[in-house]
């Protein structure tokens, strides 16, 4: 039998975004009211979370890396339901919503957690939706805040970074200006110069044979 953990990591002050699908909403409600309650366990305040409606599953990804790239939120917590029907449509959602929420969660080191069920029926997804230890967005929840506390110890403490300005480098403001282009310019100088100086010479030797 599987037995989630029993102590719940501190959340007091974090600022959390609950994603939720808008397929199957009697199990998402379900997972929603579980999340809920879990982050206001573990201290976070109502006024912190944030809940956002995406269309389906498939596009909880895009809205979680939107999320993450903003710098407002320490973690997201993705909910829906993914049921299998009578065509493989089920494996293509199943499979790109989990791939799609790890990329996120890799790439902007954001604490995504996962509480998209991929369930045989809808019975076996109510079950996971209901009230109780077994109640899955609740799980997906206290993932998300113990990785926003094991990542900040693996960073040293740091809190969630600013995202950088578009077009550049992570962690940095602007990019520096060539450390040549000051010699660069003095040696065009010089050129233009001595350019100058030469026509004038020729320009005096050609007025001095005219003369002879």
């Amino acid at each position: 039998m599987k037995q989630a953990p029993s102590k719940l990591p501190p959340a007091r002050g974090l600022k959390i975004l609950i994603l939720r699908s808008a397929f199957n909403p009697r199990v998402v409600d379900g997972l929603l009211a579980g999340a809920r309650s879990a982050l206001s366990s573990m201290g976070v305040s109502k006024s912190a979370v944030t809940v956002e409606e995406v269309p389906g599953a498939f596009e909880l990804p895009l809205a979680a890396r939107a999320a993450a790239g903003s710098g407002r939120f320490d973690a997201v917590v993705a909910l829906g339901a993914v049921v299998r029907g009578d065509t493989d449509h089920y494996e293509h959602i199943a499979r790109e919503a989990a791939a799609g929420l790890a990329a996120v969660a890799r790439e902007t080191g954001t604490p995504i957690g996962f509480g998209v069920l991929t369930v045989a029926s809808e019975e076996q997804a109510l079950v996971r939706a209901a009230p109780g230890p077994g109640n899955k967005g609740a799980e997906a929840a206290r993932a998300a805040v113990a990785m926003v506390h094991v990542v900040r110890r693996l960073r040293g403490g740091k809190r969630r970074r600013k995202p950088s300005a578009v077009g550049a480098p992570a962690g940095s403001a602007s990019t520096p200006p060539m450390r040549d282009s000051l010699p660069r310019r003095r040696n065009l100088a010089d050129l233009r110069s001595r350019g100058r100086g030469s026509q004038a010479r020729r320009g005096r030797r050609t007025r001095a044979s005219g003369r002879v």
